[in-house]
């Protein structure tokens, strides 16, 4: 039973640690963006750069995880990156200059690679070393909760609070995820062995498993990125839907809340490969129904898919990254999220490019389509290669 409980304090402490890294530290910043450009003068061109200034921090922080082993320096980083999350947030109502800003929203992509890959990794680590299911929906919950939760706090709040004083209010949540995102999660146990003593070994894949899985993860970045930066502004400007673009985004939250829990339920019984592509082919079916049905209906059902698959694909390929390399987790989820996050910077320029060009945001919800489909085709690729794999050793 004290093993049962001490599961869901670790399982607890990944949850608030994703609701402050992610949900304050970093989505906080897209409901609050039209109360900073209406009332601290935060310009459109600026607020672009400060978004992609985030995801800088975030590769960032990706490419160190991807290039330490250690645990205990691991464990030391994450807690700090707990910190420098609210710090961000602070700061980020402490000033009306766009330097200062964009030194927070540097620091909070740090924060959010501290969160989600080292913390993660940790996590993964501990439940592994326990003997029990490496499975990572319970924790992932709190990006969907993040996403929702900021939506919902920025809708009230905004009745009596200017964007100063709801980005000093974020800062006192955080500080309250603080305590059990660092308080419930025990220091690494560094011997290599499990709870019942035995070795925990690396099984890595081949390099072209590894290639081709990298190659699908882009893609699924790009999916992801396009919906995720521009769902509001598509929304609002799609005939009849104007002022629902922050319903849609709070659907989306609402969609991934639950969404990783069931994707291992999936996984459980389909293999995580073929739950990877049954997900990717309902997210591209998120991406078009705003454009291909159209009113508020299909924006939200699309919304509810699109959170519930996007989130899904990511705990599954980090779940399957832990399982590959359970004494160092983090190293090949830097590594996958290195490929994610080039997408999230190239995703966005290839959209507003084409935006651009036809006078809408459609023909980038086709391109994200497009590319997701490519990414399907690769996941098939990959069940070929694995079966490969696995004869080559049986031999």
């Amino acid at each position: 039973m004290n093993n049962q409980i001490q599961r869901l304090k670790v399982l607890g402490a990944g949850i608030f640690s994703l609701l402050l890294v992610l949900g304050v530290a970093r989505f906080s910043y897209t409901p609050l963006l039209p109360l900073m450009q209406e009332q601290a003068g935060l310009g459109v061109a600026a607020a672009g750069w400060l978004a992609a200034i985030n995801y800088a921090g975030y590769l960032s922080g990706a490419l160190i995880a991807s290039l330490i082993s250690d645990l205990v320096l691991k464990d030391r980083l994450f807690r700090i990156g707990m910190v420098v999350a609210i710090l961000s947030t602070l700061m980020m109502g402490l000033s009306n200059d766009v330097t200062v800003w964009a030194i927070s929203r540097f620091l909070a992509g740090l924060s959010s690679a501290a969160g989600m890959l080292l913390g993660t990794g940790l996590i993964l680590h501990w439940l592994i070393r326990h003997n029990h299911r490496s499975e990572l929906g319970i924790h992932f919950a709190g990006i969907g909760l993040g996403i929702a939760g900021c939506a919902t706090f920025v809708a009230v709040l905004s009745q009596w609070l200017d964007w100063r004083e709801q980005w000093f209010a974020f800062t006192a949540l955080g500080c309250l995820f603080l305590i059990p995102a660092l308080g419930w999660l025990p220091p690494p146990d560094t011997s290599g062995l499990t709870s019942t003593g035995q070795k925990m070994q690396d099984r890595p894949p081949s390099p072209l498993y590894l290639r081709i899985f990298m190659a699908a993860y882009f893609c699924a970045g790009i999916g992801y990125v396009v919906s995720a930066t521009f769902i509001v502004a598509i929304v609002n400007k799609l005939p009849g839907l104007a002022g629902q673009g922050n319903l849609v985004f709070l659907a989306i939250g609402l969609g991934a809340a639950p969404a990783c829990i069931n994707w291992d339920f999936i996984a459980r019984r389909t293999g995580d490969l073929n739950a990877l592509i049954l997900a990717a082919i309902l997210q591209i079916v998120g991406i078009l129904l705003p454009v291909l049905i159209g009113g508020l209906t299909a924006a939200l059902f699309g919304a509810l898919l699109f959170g519930g698959t996007f989130i899904g694909m990511v705990s599954l390929v980090l779940t399957m990254a832990g399982r590959y390399y359970p004494t160092r987790p983090a190293k090949m989820m830097g590594k996958m999220t290195l490929s994610y996050g080039a997408a999230q910077i190239l995703g966005p320029a290839v959209t507003g490019t084409l935006a651009t060009h036809f006078g809408s945001y459609n023909a980038g919800l086709y391109f994200a389509a497009a590319v997701m489909a490519i990414g399907t085709v690769l996941l098939l690729v990959l069940k070929v290669v694995e079966r490969r794999d696995a004869m080559r050793l049986a031999v």
